[in-house]
């Protein structure tokens, strides 16, 4: 999840549906993709991308969708996801399939494709929806249309440059980090997963 307000932002009437920081609540968007639920990693694999679908489940039988604004990610673009990693990565990730890998082999080798980053059927949409969640979150703070942005679809920290890791492909951090960029001098990123952020 990203957070971000400007101290010295000037107050605006919020839009319809959004409840304003005077009234003492926060503005929060969350993004969520209902096909991110089916992308499977294969047998015994510990990433299970149901786990956000099972999550999304839990806050509408809860009622807190009643508290934020949700929206459906739009797939980030090949430029986006260019913005941090390389274009040969990217090309990658976008032609190959369980049906091709075997023309693949030297790629999947340089760019740490394999076990722990297994490929699967949709692995580029996949990371699409992810890194646009997190991008469409970034866009909400700049604009100051929101105070808080959810995507639990992202988080995929171990992913570098030209390199999948840590069953991560896309790094939807630093491209949401990029984003903010745009707007904000500096930007904190705390990371509470037990591993180490080492894409970011």
């Amino acid at each position: 999840a990203l957070c971000g307000a400007d101290a010295g932002a000037q107050a605006r009437a919020p839009p319809p549906g959004v409840m304003s920081r005077a009234s003492g609540k926060q503005r929060v968007c969350y993004f969520y993709d209902s096909d991110i639920g089916n992308y499977y990693y294969g047998q015994g694999h510990p990433m299970k991308p149901h786990r956000i679908r099972m999550a999304h489940n839990l806050l509408l039988n809860y009622g807190l969708y009643k508290k934020m604004e949700i929206y459906r990610p739009s797939p980030a673009t090949f430029d986006e996801l260019r913005k941090f990693h390389s274009d040969e990565y990217m090309r990658f990730l976008r032609h190959i399939t369980p049906d091709n890998m075997g023309e693949y082999t030297k790629q999947m080798q340089r760019f740490n494709v394999g076990e722990d980053c297994p490929v699967f059927e949709g692995l580029y949409q996949f990371c699409q929806a992810s890194s646009g969640g997190s991008i469409g979150g970034a866009v909400k703070l700049n604009k100051g249309t929101s105070d808080i942005a959810i995507n639990w679809a992202g988080g995929l920290h171990h992913a570098k440059k030209s390199e999948a890791s840590g069953f991560c492909y896309a790094n939807d951090i630093v491209l949401a980090i990029l984003e903010l960029l745009k707007h904000h001098r500096r930007v904190l990123y705390i990371d509470i997963d037990i591993h180490h952020g080492d894409g970011v």
